[in-house]
């Protein structure tokens, strides 16, 4: 193929999409974000609406192409990740019947729980529990819930398969999506009818796409329609791409057994490929060829982490208003300087992470958020260090119990938001004990998306061989060792508070969800 084209990479988002234009040695050309709302109208209920999805792509990727001066004709090759677990229910058109709900929302536990008690074989890969953030244990609240709505729904899909869809007309499913939150397994033949029917749901399986392809296998060309919207010429080849996160881990040059990606973004996802399969009730996985053929993935992950900064953000950080009612100063910046000023173990405070639930290990939607030892010597600062201490904990705990099973990690890489914060890096390194590696490009995903698009393109023969080319390291924080030890104590305040409190937060959060009618 013909040196000097660009790959554009798209990665939506929870709270905004990105598109990104590199070379490909994975140099930045051009970098953009469209912001998109977020509907909460009820306790636990996250929803989009995919239009609004369309919107910010159209408006992105047109900005994307201006800012760097690339013409349709540079744009060799196009892959898409989207947020797992954010289902579409669409007619047989792809026009959405509601909008999508989002992985994070929590109105149905009582569905995730009816599949876990099938005990189907196939939940093996899973830990033997379902998750209120997977495909099923939507679909299924919605079949119970939305009865109508399902009756039309004639498609149901992912984020990313909705993307895919509006840019090239083929309705298809990523392997990575489908393996990983859909209960798909290659050495098994693929989906299972028996579990789907356990479960109440006999006829999804006619309503998810027939193509399952893997990350980087050729969907087709952008269409005509897509191509006027977007600024793009016809017939771009758009490969197949997967889960924001997992993409992400090709973004980082991850793939390799050993390495721990990290996507530390509005939640925290941890991910390493195995070359056998590694079994624990505390970790989702091992999924089978999700990544790379003949390897198995193992995640962990946290609901809440970024979210919950921007929840202090919004909430607390309203002084220092300067002219026209705007903030004097990024009120990031002035949370890191406040953070910064009190030392590891914020005097006795400690926070708990689950705002919406615990994810890995815990696999408990019903926790909750919690702050415990405060005194009247506590100030602004010690709560958000706290904060992140909290997530660096919960990253710890996923770290721990990846070691019970078997598996090694020797360094995280890292992208996404919190890599801003180089305090909130140093906390990471210094509580889970091992180097954080920050490669050129901290949006990963985004990276990863036009790395896949460059594979699928034809530029490099293989996925590895694209990220090796593509990726570069940057830095690494190593943990500080004056600190280290340090943090142990409060750690085991951290796995204390939970267990103490978990009947008082499975009450109150039965009760908002029963005040709620969910």
């Amino acid at each position: 193929m013909t040196r000097g084209l660009y790959y554009l990479g798209i990665d939506a988002g929870t709270q905004s999409l990105r598109a990104g234009l590199f070379d490909d040695l994975g140099h930045t050309v051009a970098l953009v974000s469209e912001e998109y709302p977020l509907y909460q109208e009820r306790p636990g209920w996250a929803e989009q609406d995919p239009g609004d999805w369309w919107q910010a792509t159209r408006r992105a990727v047109r900005r994307c192409l201006q800012s760097a001066g690339v013409s349709p004709d540079q744009v060799g090759g196009i892959s898409v990740d989207g947020t797992s677990s954010t289902v579409v229910f669409a007619d047989a058109y792809g026009k959405p019947l509601r909008r999508a709900i989002l992985w994070m929302d929590s109105r149905n536990p009582g569905q995730a729980a009816a599949i876990t008690a099938t005990r189907h074989p196939r939940l093996r890969y899973v830990g033997g529990q379902e998750s209120p953030e997977w495909m099923m244990a939507k679909a299924l609240w919605v079949k119970e819930n939305e009865p109508e709505i399902w009756r039309k729904a004639a498609r149901v899909m992912e984020q990313t398969d909705w993307l895919i869809l509006r840019l090239t007309g083929e309705y298809t499913a990523s392997r990575c999506n489908a393996t990983c939150k859909w209960h798909y397994s290659l050495p098994d033949g693929g989906f299972d009818k028996t579990l789907l029917a356990a479960a109440g749901l006999p006829e999804l399986q006619d309503r998810w796409p027939r193509r399952v392809l893997p990350i980087g296998a050729l969907v087709g060309g952008v269409t005509s329609q897509a191509a006027e919207e977007l600024g793009l010429k016809r017939g771009i080849p758009v490969a197949e791409g997967g889960i924001d996160a997992h993409i992400g881990m090709i973004g980082l040059d991850g793939l390799r057994p050993g390495r721990l990606s990290v996507i530390l973004g509005t939640s925290n996802v941890h991910l390493t490929n195995t070359e056998q399969p590694v079994y624990h009730p505390g970790i989702w996985g091992p999924y089978p060829s999700a990544m790379l053929e003949g390897l198995w993935l193992v995640e962990g992950g946290q609901i809440s982490s970024g979210s919950i900064v921007r929840w202090f953000r919004d909430v607390f950080m309203t002084s220092g208003i300067g002219p026209g009612g705007a903030l004097a100063s990024d009120p990031y910046e002035v949370m890191n300087r406040e953070a910064a000023e009190v030392p590891p173990g914020c005097e006795g405070l400690v926070v708990l992470d689950h705002w919406q639930g615990n994810r890995t290990p815990l696999r408990d939607p019903l926790s909750r958020g919690v702050i415990v030892g405060l005194s009247l010597k506590h100030g602004r600062g010690h709560v958000i260090r706290a904060i992140f201490e909290a997530c660096a904990f919960g990253t710890r705990q996923v770290l721990d119990t990846f070691r019970e099973a078997g598996v090694e990690v020797h360094e995280l890489r890292a992208c996404g938001g919190a890599t801003k914060s180089r305090l909130w890096l140093q906390i990471y390194a210094d509580v889970c004990r091992v180097p954080v590696v920050l490669t050129r490009v901290r949006e990963a995903s985004v990276l990863g998306s036009a790395i896949v698009g460059a594979f699928g393109a034809g530029r490099y023969s293989s996925i590895e061989e694209a990220a090796a080319s593509m990726v570069e390291v940057h830095e690494v924080v190593q943990p500080d060792s004056s600190t280290v030890d340090a943090y142990d104590f409060y750690y085991e305040k951290y796995l204390q508070t939970y267990d103490a409190n978990r009947d008082i937060l499975h009450s109150l959060a039965t009760k908002v969800l029963s005040q709620a009618g969910v």
